[in-house]
């Protein structure tokens, strides 16, 4: 079953074509690795299917949703079942941990709630517990700003998951990690995927680490969709082309 159709997505910045012109249909429980060099269009594309940023042309789908003309309370549903996990992070860094991942209860609670950040027993088992499952309840009352950069990404991701999303969309999420904390953080995504059936799609650079754990790639190049299939399917002449070196400059980081 279809969880995302994007048909004829066009972005554009005054003169620059971000995204050009993709028409992409993505199953529910895909693990999508969004692949190509800088600028290829890739944090772009996932920031129109989340309306981070608005489609010049084109249209987002999800089911009978048409996601691209969502507004106030159906947008911010959206929003809560397609979450984002960026290259940033983007934990508060003097709040503990805990508190950091029930804030991806936010969107599900009344504003009075958030506010004073009155959260039920329920919450919090359920926020430990998720912790718990990516090796993080032990820092449950720790700093984030305290934490390694594989640690706070995976404090992140859950984040993302106390959203109960049905989608999430990962920008870049290894880019800043060495490559220790990048297998953490890409095995906390393939856990998600395989054990929860969440559809995830996930801009990488290193194709590598694409071709190790996504089910399916995507390859961008100048915002259009120049590659769609499996790991096995990209041939070496493609990956060149995709980022403009010999296949034999890629090296594994894991």
């Amino acid at each position: 079953m279809t969880t995302l159709d994007l048909q004829d997505l066009t972005k554009r910045f005054g003169n620059t074509v971000a995204v050009d012109h993709v028409s992409l249909s993505v199953g529910r429980g895909e693990f999508v690795g969004i692949i190509g060099r800088s600028g290829a269009g890739k944090s772009t594309l996932l920031r129109l299917i989340n309306r981070l940023n608005e489609p010049t042309s084109g249209t987002v789908r999800c089911g009978p949703a048409l996601v691209s003309e969502l507004k106030g309370a159906a947008l911010r549903e959206w929003r809560r079942d397609c979450a984002m996990v960026f290259q940033q992070f983007n934990l508060v860094g003097r709040l503990d941990v805990l508190t950091n991942v029930l804030m991806g209860r936010l969107t599900s609670v009344p504003t009075w709630r958030a506010l004073l950040c009155a959260w039920t027993d329920a919450d919090r088992l359920a926020a430990l517990q998720t912790l718990d499952r990516f090796g993080m309840a032990d820092f449950a009352a720790q700093r984030c700003d305290q934490l390694s950069g594989g640690q706070q990404q995976r404090v992140a991701i859950c984040r993302a998951l106390m959203q109960q999303p049905r989608i999430i969309l990962a920008d870049e999420p290894i880019a800043s990690l060495d490559p220790r904390n990048t297998q953490l953080v890409m095995d906390a995504l393939a856990a998600i995927n395989r054990e929860l059936g969440i559809t995830v799609l996930c801009n990488l650079h290193s194709l590598e680490i694409a071709r190790s754990y996504c089910s399916r790639l995507v390859g961008m190049s100048a915002g259009r969709v120049v590659f769609d299939g499996t790991a096995a399917q990209l041939s070496d002449d493609i990956a060149q082309e995709l980022y403009g070196l010999e296949v034999s400059a890629f090296h594994p980081l894991v």
